[in-house]
């Protein structure tokens, strides 16, 4: 029964009758309208707070409140998927080459003006991290991940920011074992933000093919840096929590 409750919640988050950040009814009202008990309520809850769809406050006031879930939410289902097919970095990074530079493509062709400035907004942020190589890195993942957002395909913005979740951690591994000096690391940072400020002019000029092009080259330079002599091997599996 705790399925069949979960299941018909389920079904009201999907189709937007449950919105995010909704509160669920009390416990009560539901025990009511599904005619079960607290503890089968409760084990649907658990079932449902286990797929991210809601999250529990305990206490009063208390209750379930729906969440909707993001890439993160699904990363260690699909990470364990990489790792039981024995992917490596390279597959993941191979993945994101193809995906990434038809997004830029698009994004300039298709966007609206609202979207190009919220990837220029994305441009700044990269700007304020870049002198802390411990955010640096995760926030180019970011810019990554909200370019292929906002090229407007919600399917290949969802598979890119599982692939991104994966890189985001190894990314910050490659910054925390890094040995290279901190002038060269400001030295490709501003590099980067260079190709990044160059990636937000081609957008807003519509130019579509310049910048499938720019976001190709600079994703198969960054993978030298990134993936390493070895780091390309590596599965995904033995990437550090």
């Amino acid at each position: 029964m705790s399925e069949t409750i979960a299941v018909r919640i389920r079904r009201l988050i999907a189709s937007g009758a449950l919105s995010d950040g909704e509160w669920l009814p009390t416990e009560p009202a539901l025990m009511a309208e599904f005619g079960v008990s607290r503890p089968t309520l409760r084990e649907a809850f658990r079932l449902l707070e286990a797929d991210s769809l809601i999250r529990i406050r305990r206490g009063p006031p208390g209750g379930a409140q729906v969440q909707l879930p993001g890439p993160g939410a699904v990363a260690p289902v699909f990470g364990m998927l990489l790792t039981l097919s024995g992917a490596t970095l390279r597959d993941v990074y191979d993945a994101r080459l193809v995906l990434e530079p038809p997004a830029a493509r698009r994004l300039a062709e298709h966007g609206s003006p609202a979207d190009h400035s919220m990837l220029a907004e994305e441009l700044e942020l990269a700007r304020l991290a870049a002198n802390a190589p411990e955010t640096f890195g995760p926030t180019t993942v970011r810019f990554h991940q909200r370019m292929v957002e906002l090229s407007g395909n919600r399917t290949l913005a969802a598979v890119v920011g599982m692939l991104g979740e994966v890189m985001t951690r190894h990314v910050a591994h490659v910054y925390r074992e890094t040995r290279t000096p901190r002038a060269e690391l400001s030295r490709r940072h501003r590099h980067v933000l260079r190709t990044y400020g160059q990636l937000v002019r081609l957008v807003t000029e519509r130019r579509g093919e310049d910048a499938q092009e720019l976001w190709l080259r600079h994703m198969r330079a960054a993978a030298t840096y990134l993936l390493g002599d070895h780091g390309a091997e590596t599965q995904v599996v033995e990437l550090p929590e």
